[in-house]
């Protein structure tokens, strides 16, 4: 926005309150896509992107573990994102998310990594004998 304005905070702000974009976080911002129900949110894979200014990234959500068969059934509401940059739980858009840096990640999510993923998170899990 810096190419069109010269006070750009302000112009943003402007922007939030007339409902042309949303805060996602400090300094980022999305144009939300109308739909019939309000404002549909920004997509998880841009989001990210745009927050790391990275594409190498996997986002994993604890909800698939219960897929694998090893008696998991739980929902979480959190996403977990391996990354080579930041590390911290942000909430971005209403939404949170366990950034974690890992040296090696695989491209898409295999069974394979989510098994080993559940092993190495087990600890992260809520039981449901409790």
């Amino acid at each position: 926005m810096a190419h069109w304005s010269n006070a750009v905070d302000r112009h943003l702000k402007q922007l939030v309150s007339q409902g042309t974009l949303t805060k996602l976080a400090g300094g980022l911002y999305a144009y939300p896509k109308k739909t019939a129900f309000g404002n549909a949110p920004a997509e998880d894979d841009k989001l990210i992107e745009a927050f790391l200014k990275d594409r190498r990234f996997l986002l994993v959500s604890p909800n698939p573990y219960n897929n694998l068969g090893v008696g998991t059934t739980q929902l979480y509401d959190k996403t977990i994102v391996y990354n080579r940059r930041r590390h911290g739980d942000f909430q971005l858009g209403g939404r949170k998310f366990a950034f974690r840096v890992k040296a090696d990640f695989p491209r898409t999510l295999t069974k394979e990594f989510l098994l080993v993923d559940l092993v190495n998170n087990l600890d992260q899990l809520r039981r449901s004998w409790e």
